[in-house]
């Protein structure tokens, strides 16, 4: 699935990942170059008129790295718009807050493995997971 890009949030998603908060850091520490079941992750990624914290494609996931903003009612609804729309496109969002990152990064990465599991055991695709 092509999903919408929207060039106009492309310097807005660089400044995002030359401003990383430490626990976005950390997991990107994990996900990048195909640490986690081969699957490659996109950092700070447009989608639509959103910019996703992390990105795989070949298995629709988007993981958001939640800081104590996310706790502001305000927030909340821009979140809970963005995660709409994104699952309304058949993108799963795996929500993790900045403390369970940095302080249990290993029950973080079993809840992502866990997805690409699923992912591959019921997607007609999931046969290719692994291939490039």
């Amino acid at each position: 699935m092509k999903v919408y890009y929207n060039a106009k949030l492309k310097e807005r998603a660089r400044q995002l990942r030359n401003h990383s908060t430490r626990a976005e850091i950390r997991l990107w520490l994990h996900l990048k170059c195909k640490k986690v079941m081969g699957c490659d992750f996109h950092r700070q990624k447009p989608i639509g008129n959103y910019i996703a914290d992390f990105y795989c494609p070949k298995v629709q996931l988007v993981i958001e790295v939640d800081g104590y903003t996310h706790n502001f009612e305000e927030v909340i609804k821009k979140d809970r718009k963005k995660q709409d729309y994104l699952e309304n496109l058949g993108i799963t969002v795996l929500r993790f807050r900045d403390e369970e990152v940095i302080e249990d990064i290993d029950s973080v990465l079993r809840r992502i493995e866990k997805h690409i599991l699923e992912y591959t055991n019921s997607s007609p695709r999931g046969e290719d997971l692994h291939t490039p």
